[in-house]
């Protein structure tokens, strides 16, 4: 169940494909890492900022759900799908995304089941949450961290609605 993408307004149907919430169960480490950056006062230009918690803990949670980390939502329909890496099998494992004000985002695949990688196909719709929390601090400029919370993506092909601009008045 999805806790901050809104499946069911949607013009058509969905699967909740990943949360970052499941995965970081499956990967204490992550976290552990993570959260020790954070921590590193000798690496004071990299890592996460830690203003409203540490990555993963509960009062990290916490902030994402009452938002207090930012967040930012984006949908969209697939228009192809790559290989992006290294890695020596060469299978498809990013999407390019066309988003409803006609703009691309490039993103790679999530999912909490490997079965649901299926799902990355063109013509579906994509939903993504991301938390975007807070870097340390370089050279005076505030940066983000965006990371995916939960991806949700539809069953079928779906038709992708551009917002039109609105006219003005005469």
């Amino acid at each position: 169940m999805s806790r901050l993408l809104d499946l069911e307004s949607q013009n058509c149907s969905l699967k909740l494909v990943y949360t970052l919430y499941d995965a970081l169960k499956n990967d204490p480490e992550r976290v552990k890492l993570t959260q020790e950056l954070t921590l590193d006062e000798t690496r004071s230009h990299m890592g996460l900022k830690g203003t409203h918690g540490l990555f993963g803990s509960d009062e990290w949670w916490d902030s994402v759900y009452t938002r207090k980390i930012k967040l930012k939502f984006l949908s969209g329909v697939i228009t192809s799908t790559y290989y992006a890496g290294m890695d020596s099998d060469r299978r498809h494992n990013s999407y390019e995304l066309k988003l409803e004000n006609g703009s691309l985002h490039l993103e790679s695949f999530y999912a909490n089941n490997k079965k649901d990688i299926k799902m990355y196909r063109v013509g579906r719709k994509v939903l993504i949450a991301y938390a975007q929390d807070e870097l340390k601090k370089d050279k005076g400029r505030g940066r983000y961290s965006e990371t995916p919370i939960e991806i949700a993506i539809s069953y079928d092909m779906v038709p992708l609605v551009m917002k039109s601009a609105k006219s003005g008045s005469r």
